[in-house]
């Protein structure tokens, strides 16, 4: 069977929005690309650490899911990583109230042997040095690398990166970081500059405005569903991801075309996440409300019109 690895952070957060807070829940960019890709019935491995603080409760769910724990190392003397934040009332920005990285300040990442040879690699959002120690683990090249990263590694580790991006086949970025790690303000030659870092395949996320998905010259777009209410936006380009990268492992194609579908499946899932706090609503989903709401994309998306 077909493998994806996942790596990033499994944490708490503590979040706050126009609609409520909540204390400590289960958060990070590991948890949410792996609960997303657990919808294809694929195998995902989780790469993460986490400290004696975090429940097994949580473990117990995420194997229940078919989602494989054991690289997530845990240091019983250590705290989780935590994060909390404040949501504007326009849900697109937000403050930071605290970051405390615990047990992730001198995480040092182990790939399990089951998982070295993982057809897709999704490298989440950390150090792009922690990232590069991934790839050398890897006994097999990936068909596929996908890395996301965010504007506080442009700012701090800007060559890291840039070493690192020579090694990924997509990477995954909001519009505002595509412009900050490119120096343009168009998308379409920020998607330019970034494939010349080394990235065959750019997706710029932005947000309830949807994804673009560019490669050589050409490009796709894909909406965001429109949704009556968002509860919380933390998670959905972790979902995302997970979406986009369970698609190409289930279907085990990584051409231009299938990729659309994959973008499609990615936004169909971050659309789920944001309808709850934290992991809760994608903990719950079904297969039938996924299919039901893909149909929702095909029909906003679909049309026929005569060019003459």
């Amino acid at each position: 069977m077909s493998k994806l690895l996942a790596v990033g952070t499994v944490a708490f957060d503590a979040i706050e929005t126009p609609f409520g807070k909540t204390d400590k829940i289960l958060g990070g960019s590991g948890t949410f690309v792996s609960l997303a890709a657990s919808q294809f019935g694929i195998k995902t491995g989780v790469v993460s650490v986490v400290g004696g603080d975090f429940p097994q409760s949580y473990l117990d769910m995420m194997n229940s899911k078919g989602i494989d724990t054991s690289g997530i190392e845990i240091i019983k003397e250590g705290k989780t990583f935590f994060w909390s934040g404040k949501y504007h009332n326009d849900m697109n920005s937000r403050d930071t109230l605290i970051t405390e990285l615990n047990v992730l300040e001198h995480f040092k990442p182990v790939v399990p042997e089951n998982f070295k040879d993982a057809a897709i690699v999704m490298l989440g959002n950390l150090h792009p040095l922690t990232q590069a120690s991934v790839l050398d683990q890897m006994t097999e090249t990936p068909k596929l690398v996908v890395l996301d990263t965010m504007n506080f590694w442009m700012d701090i580790a800007l060559d890291d990166l840039h070493t690192v991006l020579k090694r990924v086949d997509v990477i995954t970025i909001n519009d505002e970081e595509a412009r900050q790690l490119s120096g343009e303000y168009s998308l379409v030659n920020a998607a330019k500059k970034i494939h010349e870092m080394g990235p065959k395949y750019v997706v710029i996320k932005k947000g309830e405005h949807g994804a673009l998905l560019f490669n050589e010259g050409k490009m796709f777009y894909a909406p965001a569903l429109p949704l009556a209410e968002v509860f919380d936006p933390t998670g959905a380009g972790d979902t995302f991801a997970g979406g986009f990268c369970g698609y190409l492992v289930k279907t085990k194609d990584i051409s231009f075309e299938n990729m659309k579908n994959a973008i499609i499946y990615g936004s169909n899932l971050a659309s789920f996440c944001v309808e709850k706090f934290g992991t809760e609503r994608m903990e719950e989903l079904t297969t039938n409300e996924v299919k039901n709401r893909l149909q929702a994309f095909k029909d906003l998306t679909q049309f026929d019109i005569e060019l003459s």
